[in-house]
């Protein structure tokens, strides 16, 4: 089944997770857009995004665009799409989604009419009136934007970034598909040290044990599209039969991760072990601001930003301190902050800045490579 599909993306992610497509996806027809990423496949295809994708947020099927300035429109418009190729007559087809610059603004008056449109054009179908709803769930999801709606049925259930290995996280986490995102940036394949000595729950050390290690990061957990049956249950057992045959998990790296807090160091430790990293993941109680930094490698830091760590002078005090303990390092940096005054409590301008999102919090990569010895 040829299939057009679409990545919704943290801001500032789209042209990785449309590299990851390209690359490890091996796709051609792959469009970078604000805030996603569309592209068309099979089956296959939808698989190992679900699976594999490590910088996107799920992976939706799009069923259509068209006109919606009035809820005829909407209703006609959704009435025509081919939904019954999807959605058995037992299916539970929950509606949720969004509407920005439109005339039509009442996100629940158009979920009404969606699911209305939806039950009519199945229910001609199945020459039924009523459904129970009680089988897999195939959730509908709709963006109206400046009187264009489009329809969407989300194949990943929980978003991409719950791998499955941290169901606990301390008070500020970054989020997996963020993290990941990082370590890509950087370029760090491994062959190097890695350091990051604001540990947290251990996020970012765990995504680059799993990228060096090539550990799918969809291995550990469920998708809803495993229970469709306009799938053939095959696909995904292909799918993750790949994924396995593709990791090493034998393989050993040099990564460390630190945090001056020992509940957070015992956290990432545990994290670790279920994200099943812990062989090559080191992580140890020290205080960032006293740690040394003389030997080569790459560093990536997301230290507490004074929005819920810490106020805010307290944040950029410790910023100086870090400045200064980094100062004369070797390591290629990377510093994710929301702080605007970021680089003047660092001490040093970045060789280049990147603009992204954690959640709904807007950050700068701060990236200092050119004074290290590569």
């Amino acid at each position: 089944m040829e299939l057009t599909m679409c990545c919704p993306t943290l801001f500032g992610l789209e042209g990785i997770v449309a590299d990851e497509l390209r690359f490890g996806g091996k796709l051609n027809d792959v469009h970078a857009e604000n805030g996603r990423v569309v592209f068309e496949g099979d089956e296959n295809t939808l698989a190992w995004a679900n699976l594999n994708l490590r910088c996107a947020e799920r992976v939706l099927i799009r069923l259509g665009m068209f006109p919606a300035k009035t809820f005829d429109q909407l209703f006609e418009g959704v009435r025509a799409l081919p939904w019954e190729q999807f959605i058995p007559r037992d299916a539970a087809f929950p509606v949720k989604g969004h509407s920005l610059n439109s005339a039509l603004h009442s996100v629940p008056d158009c979920q009404k009419i969606i699911k209305k449109a939806v039950v009519s054009r199945l229910g001609e179908c199945y020459h039924q009136s009523w459904f129970e709803e009680s089988g897999a769930k195939y959730q509908i999801q709709f963006a109206i934007m400046r009187d264009t709606a489009e329809l969407y049925l989300d194949t990943s259930g929980a978003g991409l970034h719950k791998r499955g290995y941290r169901a606990n996280s301390n008070a500020a986490p970054l989020r997996e598909t963020l993290a990941a995102a990082l370590v890509k940036v950087a370029r760090w394949r491994g062959r190097e040290p890695f350091l990051d000595p604001f540990c947290g729950s251990g996020t970012i050390a765990i995504e680059a044990a799993m990228i060096a290690q090539r550990r799918a990061p969809g291995l550990m957990r469920a998708f809803d599209a495993e229970k469709w049956t306009c799938f053939d249950a095959s696909v995904w057992r292909q799918a993750r039969e790949d994924a396995i045959g593709m990791a090493d998990g034998s393989a050993r790296f040099d990564i460390v991760g630190s945090d001056v807090d020992s509940a957070c160091v015992q956290l990432s430790i545990e994290n670790a072990r279920k994200a099943g990293v812990a062989n090559t993941v080191f992580f140890e109680q020290a205080d960032a601001v006293a740690r040394d930094y003389t030997r080569n490698g790459v560093l990536i830091a997301n230290p507490p930003y004074g929005e819920r760590l810490l106020d805010l002078q307290e944040a950029e005090a410790l910023y100086q301190k870090f400045g200064l303990a980094v100062e004369k390092s070797p390591m290629k940096q990377y510093i994710l902050s929301s702080d605007p005054l970021f680089e003047r409590c660092f001490g040093r301008k970045a060789d280049k800045r990147r603009k992204l999102y954690n959640g709904m919090i807007k950050c700068e990569l701060h990236m200092y490579f050119k004074h290290s010895k590569h």
